[in-house]
C-alpha cells in the first residue's frame, strides 16, 4: 500500500494525525508544522462520510456503485494497515487494542479525504499536498484567479493568472479541474458548483453476458476498466471504452483464446484475433476498423452502448420518487446539503444521460424502435428543488 504514493501520503497524514491527537496516552513521532496543520484542515462533507440514508440518495447515479467500490477499497486498505503494523508493540498498543486501541476506520476515511480533496498534481513532482496553496477554494474557466506551479529552486509557489487582478479582501482561486465531471467532483471535493450545467462526463459500468461463451476468457485477460465514459461534446456526446469491444465481438467473429507458455515456464492465456496474436486491448478499436465488417462490430457497440443508457435513465427515474419524498433537514437522517448535491448529481446525470440516449438512437432505431417510447413513457418530473 506504501509503495504508491497515495498509500505513502495517507500512512504521513495518518502519523501526523496520531501525533497530533490530543487524546493518545504515549506520543509518538515527532511533531512537525505539518502536524499543527492538520489540526485546520476542515472536515470535507464527502459522500465516504454520508450516512446510509444519505447514500441511498444516490441510487441509479453512477456516483452510488463508484461510492460502493471506493468504501469497499478503504476497508481493505484499513485491514492491510493493521496487519502490517500489529507486530510493532506501540502500534499493537496503542492502535490496535480492544480495550485502549484509539484507531478506528473513520480515521482512515478522514486521512483518506484529506488526500482527494487537497493532493494537487505538480508539474514535474506529481500527487502532493502543499500546506495552504491546497486551502485555495475552486474556480474554473475564466473565473479561476491563479495557477500553482514548481519555481526554479524546486519550492510550490501561487501565481496570478495573466491579466487577472485581486482585489483587496478577495479571494485567490485555482482550478481543480474544468473538465472534471459532477460525479467527480462531488466524490472528490463535496460540492458540485453552482454554474455546472452538465454533467460533462460519466462512467458506466459493462458486465459480460452471462451466456458468452468466451466470458469468462474475456474477463481474465481484460485489461481496461470495465465499462465506458461518455462526455458531453459541442451539440453530441462522444463515447470511450475499449471494454465494449470484448462484448461485441466472439469466436465466430475471430476472437479466441489459447494457453502458451513463457520463456520461464509459466502458463498464461492469450487472445487472437483472426489468428495474430492481441497484445494488450488499448487499441483493439484500430483493429476493428481494418476488417470489412467494422460497420457491423460499431452497430453492436452502439446498441450495447444505448441499452446500458437505457437501463441507467430507469434506474434515476424509478428511485426518483422515493429521493423526492425523504424527509430531510433538522431532526433527520439526511442533511439538507447532501439532499440537495444528490438532487443536483442526479437531475444533471440524467440531462446527460437521456442526451446520449438520443444521439445515438438513429443508429440503432432498427433493432429497438420501442425501446425510446418505453423509456419516454417510464420517465416522470425530475427537476431540481
Amino acid at each position: 500500500m506504501c509503495q504508491t504514493a497515495r498509500g505513502a501520503i495517507l500512512t504521513f497524514l495518518l502519523m501526523q494525525s496520531f501525533t497530533a491527537c490530543p487524546s493518545a496516552p504515549r506520543k509518538k513521532g515527532i511533531s512537525s508544522p505539518f502536524t499543527e496543520y492538520l489540526k485546520y484542515l476542515p472536515m470535507e462533507m464527502l459522500p465516504t462520510f454520508w450516512a446510509p440514508a444519505e447514500c441511498d440518495l444516490l441510487t441509479g447515479t453512477t456516483l452510488a456503485p463508484a461510492l460502493t467500490a471506493k468504501l469497499n477499497s478503504l476497508n481493505r486498505e484499513f485491514e492491510q494497515l493493521r496487519e502490517a503494523t500489529s507486530s510493532l508493540p506501540w502500534c499493537a498498543e496503542q492502535w490496535w487494542d480492544e480495550v485502549d486501541g484509539i484507531l478506528e476506520f473513520d480515521d482512515w476515511l478522514q486521512v483518506d479525504a484529506f488526500y482527494r480533496s487537497r493532493a494537487l498534481e505538480y508539474p514535474g513532482v506529481g500527487d502532493c499536498m502543499v500546506p495552504c496553496i491546497d486551502m485555495a477554494n475552486h474556480s474554473s474557466g475564466t473565473g479561476t484567479a491563479a495557477i500553482y506551479e514548481v519555481d526554479d529552486q524546486g519550492n510550490a509557489v501561487l501565481l496570478l493568472r495573466d491579466g487577472k487582478t485581486v482585489e483587496e479582501n478577495g479571494e485567490i482561486t485555482i482550478t481543480y479541474g474544468d473538465k472534471k465531471g459532477a460525479c467527480e467532483m462531488l466524490f472528490s471535493y463535496g460540492f458540485i458548483e453552482d454554474e455546472m450545467e452538465s454533467a460533462r462526463e460519466l462512467f458506466l459500468d459493462l458486465s459480460i453476458p452471462g451466456d458468452d461463451p468466451l466470458g469468462r476468457a474475456k474477463a481474465a485477460v481484460a485489461n481496461c476498466a470495465p465499462g465506458f465514459k461518455i462526455v458531453e461534446s459541442g451539440d453530441g456526446v462522444s463515447w470511450d471504452g475499449v471494454y465494449i469491444w470484448l462484448i461485441c465481438v466472439n469466436e465466430e467473429d475471430g476472437l479466441s483464446f489459447q494457453i502458451q507458455q513463457t520463456v520461464e515456464g509459466n502458463r498464461e492465456l492469450i487472445a487472437t484475433w483472426k489468428d495474430e496474436p492481441v497484445h494488450g486491448f488499448e487499441d483493439f478499436r484500430s483493429i476493428l476498423e481494418q476488417n470489412p465488417l467494422w460497420d457491423v462490430y460499431h452497430l453492436r457497440a452502439v446498441s450495447v452502448l444505448q441499452e446500458r443508457i437505457a437501463s441507467q435513465l430507469q434506474d434515476l427515474y424509478g428511485s426518483d420518487d422515493q429521493v423526492d419524498a425523504a424527509q430531510h433537514g433538522d431532526g433527520t437522517n439526511i442533511r439538507e446539503r447532501a439532499w440537495h448535491l444528490a438532487k443536483r448529481l442526479r437531475f444533471l446525470e440524467s440531462e446527460l444521460l437521456e442526451k446520449a440516449y438520443s444521439y445515438y438512437e438513429d443508429e440503432v432505431s432498427w433493432r429497438r424502435g420501442p425501446l425510446s417510447e418505453d423509456l419516454h413513457s417510464f420517465r416522470p418530473d425530475h427537476g431540481v428543488h
